[in-house]
């Protein structure tokens, strides 16, 4: 009789301490997953601390810009912090298309229209009517027409813009894919322009149209300008095995010359942004 109670007393307390390995063992576990979400917490945080220094360089050689119908001496550049690696680059969104240039008070522009086909066939994306959607904040909108996914976004991103409608197309800046949009200008006579662009730009839309690669072909200079009022920093962070991609959108005020963040968001590590 004394040896079954010492037998059930025995496995009773292994039982006791088994319950009691679980719970410690569970108790580890959640620890250690605490431990490794406080510790990519903290590298986020720092990672994000070089992005923004990496903005503040920016908005440094923003600031040292002159003349806003100067293409930028130093588009991008590379430095490092501690161990971190930091790559700024900026872009001059006016050499992009701007979607907003399509509506004018309510009304299609017909020359930018038929930019915009181009464009379109260039990307061979499928016809996509904007005035449907209206004006557009963020590219996103587009998902409101029929055929369009993130893999048609993430094709179109690249080169467009979604500035104010009055912002015209900054010819000393845009690539050549986007100057084949304007009527008349081939894949060779592009690339051949965007070579030739001297540092300090075409100093005006005449002296533009007027280049002897392209004078003629009587090119419209409706909607294209030589400067600029839109800027987007991105910053590329990479510190051991943590990766960043900040992008800031600004703007300068034409009177002040000073600089206004309109947007920072954090980017996939390597994807192109699907918002403007």
């Amino acid at each position: 009789m004394r040896a079954g109670q010492r037998g059930v007393a025995l496995i009773s307390v292994l039982l006791v301490m088994s319950l009691a390995l679980l719970i410690i063992g569970g108790m580890l576990r959640s620890h250690r997953a605490l431990l490794q979400s406080t510790g990519q917490q903290l590298q986020q945080m720092h990672l994000r601390q070089l992005g923004v220094a990496g903005e503040t360089w920016g908005l440094v050689l923003l600031k040292a810009q002159q003349k806003d119908s100067e293409p930028m001496a130093e588009p991008s550049s590379a430095f490092a912090i501690e161990d971190a690696q930091i790559r700024v680059e900026i872009e001059d969104l006016a050499g992009r298309f701007n979607l907003n240039t399509l509506l004018i008070q309510g009304q299609i522009d017909q020359v930018t229209l038929k930019r915009w086909m181009r464009l379109l066939t260039l990307l061979e994306l499928p016809s996509l009517q904007l005035q449907q959607v209206g004006p557009l904040l963020e590219l996103s909108q587009l998902r409101l027409l029929p055929g369009v996914d993130a893999e048609l976004l993430r094709r179109l991103a690249p080169w467009v813009a979604l500035l104010p409608a009055k912002a015209t197309m900054n010819i000393n800046t845009a690539p050549a894919l986007v100057l084949r949009t304007l009527d008349g200008i081939e894949r060779t006579t592009a690339e051949t322009l965007v070579r030739q662009r001297s540092p300090a730009g075409w100093p005006s839309v005449q002296a533009f149209t007027q280049d002897p690669l392209i004078s003629g072909l009587g090119l419209s200079g409706h909607g294209l300008g030589v400067d600029s009022r839109w800027y987007r920093i991105t910053v590329q962070v990479t510190q051991g095995q943590g990766h960043l991609r900040l992008a800031t959108d600004v703007e300068r005020d034409p009177k002040t010359r000073q600089l206004k963040i309109l947007q920072r968001r954090v980017l996939p590590s390597n994807a192109s942004e699907i918002q403007q």
